[in-house]
């Protein structure tokens, strides 16, 4: 038993050390190519944000694929390759002169988190054990801010220079991961028996409240992914600098480093996971609805501070649901397919985000974007409720729980 559970802390210590690497690589790059066809050469946000969608939709549609054959064949083989598919997505993307280029570099990058990115989060539920989970999704998330931090930073600084120099540390940083996972990543099987790809795959569509939880959260994606295309475009005009991104990801760190942990504690002492996510993306709705208000760069940041506080509610209990859905013989195949929700998101999420971006700007309604998403947030909110209390009972009884 000493041995499993020295094991089992070192696997954790290593997907931080992971971690760490591909959230600096991805938000070295991301939050940037918006700023740099958009802002920078001129293009229009809808074709830009149609690129970033199917990157979304390539890797997050095909999850259920790419945990299937981690159950099959192991985490290892998955991660490296999906590793250096990614840096090759982001090298080609540094060249690109055209929107079809730009494209098919979000396909490569996306094909390549369809294959790391499920066994990644099948180690984790491996690697610990439910009553863990949520404190170290915390402390994932509480890294990953800084993480993040530190990569927009860096990119924002090399987009003085050039953005193939972004494009160019991106790669760089995914090659690193790639090599560090090929050399100290043991060769663990993340489901309890060696799994057939179909059988697995069988398994999670026949669990229709998995699905229906995991394509109900398709409107919390929709406002996230807001991060990556429409809040760097306005920050950046508000503020008049490109660094002003970089700012964007030191106040989340802040945030996620003085508030993340003491507010999982708290919510696991008081609250359930569902009263948690509907908390958080309830902060997140309303914050949208705020944006639409915002004249100067202050005000700006100050609503940006709440939605990345209802993030922080959301993103752990969000985490540790999904999970609590996900059978052992098919843990990657579970965790794949709960990527489904932001597939659909983030597709609608950034293509729709930037055709509101483009209609704002041709009708003079800036705050056009922000209440459409604002009722995008107040769908999802009731279609989650329904959910978690299906019934007037249901609810009476968690009243009365929380009350004693």
């Amino acid at each position: 038993m000493a041995g499993a559970e020295r094991a089992r802390r070192l696997g954790r210590r290593f997907i931080m050390l992971d971690n760490m690497l591909v959230v600096c690589g991805f938000f070295l790059v991301f939050p940037l190519i918006s700023l740099h066809f958009v802002d920078q050469l001129g293009w229009a946000a809808a074709a830009v944000g149609l690129a970033l969608g199917i990157r979304q939709l390539s890797q997050q549609g095909l999850g259920l694929l790419g945990g299937s054959l981690a159950d099959r064949f192991g985490a290892k083989p998955l991660i490296v390759s999906g590793m250096l598919l990614r840096a090759a997505g982001f090298a080609v993307m540094g060249l690109a002169t055209h929107p079809s280029i730009l494209v098919f570099s979000c396909v490569l990058s996306g094909l390549g988190g369809t294959l790391f990115d499920p066994p990644r989060s099948a180690l984790i539920i491996k690697l610990t054990r439910p009553h863990e989970r949520n404190r170290f999704y915390s402390l994932l998330m509480m890294q990953e801010s800084a993480a993040a931090m530190v990569g927009a930073l860096f990119g924002s600084w090399l987009l003085v220079f050039d953005f193939y120099w972004v494009a160019m540390g991106g790669a760089a940083v995914f090659v690193l991961a790639a090599l560090v996972n090929a050399v100290l990543l043991p060769a663990y099987r993340v489901a309890a028996k060696r799994t057939a790809a179909l059988t697995a795959i069988r398994v999670v569509l026949v669990d229709k409240p998995f699905l229906l939880f995991v394509f109900t959260l398709s409107g919390y994606y929709v406002l996230c992914v807001q991060i990556m295309l429409l809040l760097p475009v306005v920050i950046k005009q508000l503020a008049g600098t490109a660094q002003a991104v970089g700012w964007m990801y030191t106040l989340d760190a802040m945030l996620a480093l003085c508030l993340l942990y003491p507010l999982a504690r708290l919510g696991e002492r008081y609250f359930s996971l569902q009263v948690r996510v509907l908390a958080g993306i309830t902060l997140m709705t309303v914050s949208m609805a705020a944006m639409a208000l915002v004249t100067g760069v202050v005000g700006a940041f100050v609503v940006l501070a709440f939605f990345y506080l209802g993030t922080l509610i959301t993103e752990p209990a969000r985490e540790a649901l999904l999970a609590s859905y996900a059978q052992p013989k098919a843990r990657a195949s579970y965790m794949g397919m709960g990527r489904m929700g932001l597939a659909v998101g983030g597709l609608f999420g950034y293509t729709g985000g930037g055709f509101l971006l483009d209609h704002a700007r041709s009708l003079n309604m800036p705050s056009l974007p922000w209440l459409v998403l604002a009722l995008i947030g107040s769908a999802t909110l009731l279609g989650l409720f329904k959910q978690f209390f299906p019934s007037h009972k249901m609810l009476w009884h968690w009243l009365k729980a929380q009350s004693i």
